[in-house]
């Protein structure tokens, strides 16, 4: 009798750590996933399903803390990742009465044309969305040719969108515009203090001083348009924006 053959038709489900079975389901669930299966005694162990993937759920180490966002991750590649994001927000705004932007558990910001997103749970699992197309080797950032406040520009961008640290990028922005904004162009100054006030609302840090000074700049019409082109994925991006002069 021959050996069974080994076939390339495996399907792996990512188990990670579950700090809280309550917790867990409750965000979860909120966002549309279904529990298949779920157990607290003798231990813990949940399944749930969304669309066409599983995440699988175990006892957490001793001394996990979920705000240290270093318990388990998964990534989820899909064919693209806006409609995801959109759901899991619309999902959000219909439990919370709000999209959960900060702190945990929370979505990160998804902006048009990019090609991953973060979902992090209760438990401080990672849940990456990537598009499978996504290039090999992603344009990071980084130019030796950017000085000043567009290095710091694109310093935040790298923070926020592949190190999900908002925290450190608000505190780059700030500095960078201490050192740089009186040489800075006008468009460059605007994105940076859009980019402090979401930052600011994220963290829940005073946002009133970047708004004023956003409004005493004179911004042309093109200026205006080259803002809105580069941050139309701020909500309140409108109501922050300054008339054409």
């Amino acid at each position: 009798m021959s050996e069974p053959e080994v076939r390339p038709n495996e399907t792996t489900v990512p188990l990670m750590p579950c700090a809280s079975v309550e917790e867990t389901l409750a965000f979860y669930e909120a966002l549309g996933f279904e529990a298949t299966y779920k157990q607290s005694r003798p231990y813990v162990y949940l399944a749930l399903r969304w669309s066409g993937f599983q995440l699988h759920f175990g006892p957490a180490p001793k001394g996990l803390d979920p705000t240290r966002e270093e318990s388990g991750s998964c990534l989820v590649m899909v064919d693209a990742v806006a409609p995801y994001h959109a759901a899991f927000v619309a999902a959000m705004r219909r439990a919370y009465g709000k999209v959960l932007a900060s702190g945990v558990p929370r979505i990160t910001r998804y902006r048009p044309g990019a090609s991953r997103f973060t979902l992090i749970d209760p438990s401080g699992n990672s849940i990456l969305f990537i598009q499978r197309d996504e290039p090999a080797e992603l344009e990071y950032g980084g130019s030796k040719k950017l000085t000043g406040l567009a290095k710091a520009l694109d310093n935040a961008r790298i923070l926020r969108e592949f190190k999900n640290d908002d925290l450190q990028a608000f505190r780059a922005l700030k500095s960078a515009m201490r050192r740089h904004h009186a040489d800075a162009p006008v468009v460059e100054r605007a994105i940076a203090l859009c980019h402090l006030i979401d930052l600011g609302t994220v963290l829940g840090e005073p946002t009133d001083p970047w708004l004023a000074d956003l409004r005493g700049l004179e911004l042309t019409i093109d200026d205006r348009q080259r803002i809105e082109s580069a941050l139309g994925h701020l909500a309140g991006l409108q109501e922050w924006l300054p008339q054409p002069r």
